[in-house]
């Protein structure tokens, strides 16, 4: 079953149950999916799923982020959106699993000793590989903290 009939069906409970803005929240996330859809002009894979998923929630964080002080409306609506939203999104990788990819590339590469000068080709091999699954910046800081 694919996540847009997964959303689809969340939607239509929302609807019986008359929850209008869990509704209004899905029927935002189900346009999106199918938009990337008729874009691609073929079925998502269920990794471009999860891509449209992350890029909504990433885009209602930085709504939630530059919302001015005195309104809360913005602030409260998006945070609600995030929250119906994280229903649908994988599970991002702990620090202790971007490790393991890390190391993992770090030997295919041949680099024992990673330095400032190896981060771009070991980024280039890395984020491939975590797409989706971790936030970019999260990898930037633990790949950080390994170099020496």
């Amino acid at each position: 079953m694919s996540k847009i009939d997964v959303v689809r069906a969340a939607m239509v409970e929302a609807m019986k149950a008359k929850e209008k803005e869990k509704k209004d929240a899905l029927s935002m996330l189900l346009s999106a999916l199918k938009n990337a859809e008729i874009d691609k002009r073929e079925p998502l894979t269920e990794d471009e799923e999860n891509a449209v998923v992350k890029k909504e929630i990433k885009q209602l964080k930085e709504t939630y982020e530059s919302a001015p002080d005195g309104r809360d409306d913005i602030k409260n609506e998006a945070e609600f959106r995030m929250k119906v939203y994280q229903q649908f999104a994988p599970e991002d990788m702990n620090e202790e699993q971007i490790r393991e990819v890390i190391s993992q590339v770090l030997s295919e590469l041949g680099i024992e000793a990673p330095t400032g000068k190896d981060k771009g080709r070991i980024m280039k091999e890395l984020m491939p590989r975590v797409k989706g699954k971790a936030d970019g910046k999260a990898v930037n800081q633990v790949l950080g903290a390994m170099l020496q």
